[in-house]
């Protein structure tokens, strides 16, 4: 180019580059935009909101609907980035010739890859809620210009997917709960997270989608008094059991009329005794101590039953089957174990634990134990889709009742019967396979 040409092109290369320089970073607003919009935590956003924070509330409301959050932002950083791809072409094909393609190409991916989407990007991951709070302005108005464009491009992408045979409606978002579940066993693989805690925030949020029949206990060792034996011996019976709550039947066990609480029964002993002497316990009216008892299907949440418990001020509830049999019982505690993990107390039998390890690495445990309760405290993966307990997992592997001295391998653990009694599987052996 001569001196005439280079003076007269001197004000068109400035503004170009000028306009190129505030287009990349237009391109990385955008990028750096998407990312913070789609990763900032929603939780934290909603807590600013409710302070008050504007752009806390405005980023709440763009990422309500993310489907045409995302189709704007994309419509905005394709715009500028083309757009400074051809300005850059035409401005090195000035200066170079027909060499200023080939340049214009390479300079502008590198400074497109770096400065417009992996620093802005990177930042925005750094600082998700900041970012998002701060475009959250800009990105509401791109929204709105964008979206009689955005609109056109959703009909036809749904278009185009239908006739693939894929339909987007049917694509639906993670339930909440399953969204904080994954969050707190990836942060568990992270380390960030322990594993006592993550047992007891996914058991809370288990409670859900489980039932009462899962962890009750078996209407075969439940302690159940017959109301029509003498008052002393139900009373010697009711205080030589380690449970506080005890059912009463008359004529069956089937027919469940009271729960005794062992305190009420204090009560009322002691205020006969002081009214009529020690003979006086002989004449006490167990059914009027007794409590109303609430009879809950087996099909129950645990959720549900939890709230239940809170609003009726009972800890125990009868289980029925769909037949109104009586199942077993189920109580606050068992419910608050499946968070917590095995609560006992100073009545609590010692030598009987669900769980107890030998020398050899074995567990010896209860055949009646929840498979969960096993993988909590073993660290294990055993499956819990076709069985609750682990006599269920046995029987269910095996197609039959085993015997006693039989040995299986589920899923990669060796499991003993060492005690049946009857057609009951009673005490199992477990162990990984690979310890043997």
């Amino acid at each position: 180019m001569d001196a005439t040409t280079d003076a007269s092109s001197f004000p068109f290369l400035l503004g170009t580059a000028i306009a190129i320089l505030l287009l990349l970073i237009c391109s990385a607003i955008f990028s750096g935009s998407e990312t913070a919009l789609t990763t900032a935590n929603r939780g934290k956003l909603h807590k600013r909101a409710e302070r008050g924070d504007p752009g806390a509330q405005r980023a709440l409301r763009l990422t309500e609907d993310k489907e045409r959050l995302i189709g704007a932002i994309l419509l905005g950083n394709n715009l500028v980035n083309i757009l400074a791809a051809s300005l850059a072409t035409m401005f090195f094909t000035v200066v170079l010739g027909d060499g200023g393609v080939a340049v214009a190409t390479v300079l502008m991916t590198a400074l497109v890859l770096i400065f417009s989407e992996v620093l802005p990007k990177t930042y925005a991951i750094t600082n998700a809620e900041t970012v998002a709070r701060r475009v959250s302005r800009f990105m509401a108005l791109v929204v709105m210009i964008g979206a009689p464009v955005v609109t056109v491009v959703q009909v036809l992408v749904r278009g185009m997917l239908h006739v693939l045979g894929v339909r987007a409606s049917d694509a639906h978002p993670f339930a909440a709960h399953e969204e904080i579940a994954g969050a707190i066993a990836l942060h568990h693989f992270e380390g960030a997270v322990e594993t006592a805690d993550r047992d007891r925030l996914l058991g809370a949020l288990d409670l859900a989608q489980r039932s009462v029949d899962e962890v009750m206990t078996h209407r075969r060792d439940v302690d159940m008094l017959d109301i029509d034996r003498a008052p002393s011996e139900i009373i010697a019976t009711a205080l030589a059991s380690g449970f506080t709550r005890i059912p009463l039947w008359r004529g069956s066990a089937e027919n469940i009329i009271g729960v005794l609480h062992t305190k009420d029964l204090s009560l009322a002993m002691h205020a006969a005794v002081l009214e009529g002497g020690a003979a006086a316990l002989d004449a006490l009216d167990i059914a009027s101590i007794a409590m109303k008892p609430h009879f809950i299907p087996e099909v129950t949440g645990l959720d549900d039953q939890l709230h239940a418990f809170s609003k009726t001020n009972t800890h125990l509830a009868i289980v029925i089957d769909d037949h109104g049999a009586m199942q077993g019982v189920v109580t606050l505690e068992d419910i608050l174990e499946e968070i917590v993990g095995e609560i006992t107390d100073e009545h609590d039998d010692p030598t009987d634990a669900p769980l107890e390890a030998e020398k050899d690495g074995s567990v010896v445990v209860r055949a009646s134990s929840s498979i969960r309760e096993v993988n909590r405290a073993m660290g294990w993966d055993l499956p819990e889709e076709d069985a609750v307990t682990m006599a269920g997992l046995v029987i269910d592997f095996a197609r039959r009742i085993p015997e006693q001295g039989e040995t299986f391998t589920v899923h990669g653990h060796t499991i003993e019967i060492l005690e049946r009694e009857r057609t009951r599987l009673t005490k199992l052996r477990l162990r990984k396979a690979t310890d043997e």
